[in-house]
């Protein structure tokens, strides 16, 4: 069976992995994940920083990665290695070293794309996470709702107009003067809220209304800047913070994932799914999973949703994405490069 070393440095984290197997029976022998905390000083990514860490940590990484699943160089098949989309410098790190392993010991070379990757990383934890099924794929530079029909065919059926959904969180919790990354403090804060603080602030639900119907331009699609515009003016209104900022986190929280809920749901009867698979670090939202569960539970559906390891960007994904297209013949060549923008492979507009 192939045994697959992942690579992923397309933001801040600097991951590697080791996955074993064939099709759908595969072995996540190892995953190590070395998150950049210095740009907690700076409540957002800083990319020259980020690049420099991936340049100090991909080879220790790397060699944890595969001291943890007890295999050396020489055992690598193939290097599976994010290419985009993401930070250019940062991606740079992870395709030189990867070309680099490949060039070394005749390994396969194959390039990944890293939203296709958030697909895969449910059915790691869950073997029944598999096609067909409804994808909503949220992270913070991302919001997209994809109905997959088989690995690799996927339709592209809604996305963000505006802010990822990650990215949202983000900007409502530095509004509420929480650190970054938001989605974890915004969780917490609003589970303090009470339901009279949680009545006092509700926020209408983005791009969602009853008279919407398949076919229209906005049935899937999400828009999250007037959201943040109401919750910027919530702020201001306020003349106690300390006090309100509970019962805002928690309106927040509902609007958007009331939002997020809906339109899965609309994706995955439009196309007779028997399953929702969450992808992506706000996948791991536990107020999302469970709204999920609960609107779709009646239909039959079942809702999967990564673990926050297999979440947040990693290279397990990426080393499972990599596999998939290794089996189907795939290689790159070492021209590979990163690009910060690209279309997922064997996706198709609805």
């Amino acid at each position: 069976m192939p045994v697959i070393l992942g690579l992923e440095t397309s933001c801040d984290e600097t991951s590697a992995s080791v996955l074993s197997g064939s099709g759908d029976a595969v072995t996540l022998e190892s995953l190590v994940i070395l998150s950049q905390d210095v740009h907690r000083v700076f409540g957002g990514v800083v990319p020259e920083l980020a690049s420099r860490a991936h340049l100090t940590s991909i080879v220790p990484v790397a060699e944890r990665a595969m001291a943890d699943a007890s295999v050396s160089l020489g055992d690598i098949e193939c290097v599976a290695v994010t290419s985009g989309p993401g930070l250019v410098g940062a991606l740079l790190v992870g395709v030189s070293f990867g070309k680099a392993i490949a060039h070394g010991t005749g390994a396969a070379l194959v390039g990944v794309h890293h939203m296709e990757g958030h697909l895969f990383a449910t059915s790691l934890e869950h073997p029944d996470a598999v096609p067909p099924f409804t994808a909503l794929l949220v992270s913070g530079g991302h919001t997209l709702l994809i109905d997959v029909e088989q690995w690799g065919s996927y339709r592209m059926l809604g996305a963000t107009r505006d802010d990822a959904a990650g990215e949202a969180f983000d900007k409502v919790a530095k509004l509420l003067g929480l650190p970054y990354p938001g989605g974890r403090p915004i969780e917490r804060l609003a589970g303090e809220a009470s339901e009279e603080e949680a009545r006092r602030f509700r926020f209408t639900k983005p791009m969602l209304r009853g008279d919407q119907q398949l076919g229209d331009a906005d049935y899937f699609d999400v828009s999250f800047s007037g959201l943040k515009t109401a919750v910027l003016h919530a702020v201001r209104g306020s003349d106690n913070l300390e006090r309100d900022a509970r019962g805002i986190a928690r309106g927040f929280q509902d609007a958007i994932i009331g939002t997020l809920v809906e339109k899965t749901a609309r994706a995955a009867a439009a196309f007779s799914r028997r399953r929702i698979v969450l992808g992506g670090g706000v996948a791991c939202n536990r107020a999302l999973a469970v709204a999920m569960q609960h609107r779709v539970a009646a239909d039959g559906v079942a809702v999967y949703a990564p673990k926050p390891r297999l979440a947040t960007d990693n290279a397990a994904m990426i080393a499972r994405a990599g596999l998939f297209h290794f089996e189907r013949g795939v290689r790159d060549s070492l021209s590979l490069n990163a690009y910060a923008s690209m279309p997922i492979p064997g996706m198709a507009n609805p």
